[in-house]
């Protein structure tokens, strides 16, 4: 894993919470998309990824959101991001329309409760 991000997972039950430090970028998107897949089981309802810490990402980052919010609507499980409304991590979502395809919301709190 590239050191230009810090991954930690976490699990609400069954809903994996996985938080992005750092930045995300064609060196480690990869790794990242690995590190999101690996969070998930079979009995997984959805996965939140934690955008709020996340400082820098790219077009390589955003595939890696699209193509898991598609993977996961195929195995009936649903992605839900929390991002913080005024970053530039939410202005770029919205750029690419990534806000329109998959849940956003400005805490994990908010993203866990539209889980349920």
């Amino acid at each position: 894993m590239s050191i230009l991000a810090r991954i930690t997972a976490e699990h609400y039950g069954e809903i994996p919470v996985v938080a992005i430090d750092g930045e995300i970028d064609a060196s480690n998107s990869p790794d990242v998309a690995d590190r999101l897949r690996a969070a998930l089981s079979n009995r997984s309802q959805a996965l939140v990824v934690d955008l709020a810490e996340t400082t820098y990402i790219d077009s390589a980052g955003i595939n890696v959101l699209f193509e898991l919010a598609t993977a996961l609507r195929e195995r009936q499980q649903r992605l839900h991001i929390v991002v913080a409304p005024a970053s530039p991590i939410a202005r770029m979502l919205s750029i690419v329309g990534l806000d329109a395809a998959v849940p956003t919301h400005p805490t994990r709190a908010a993203a866990l409760d539209a889980t349920r």
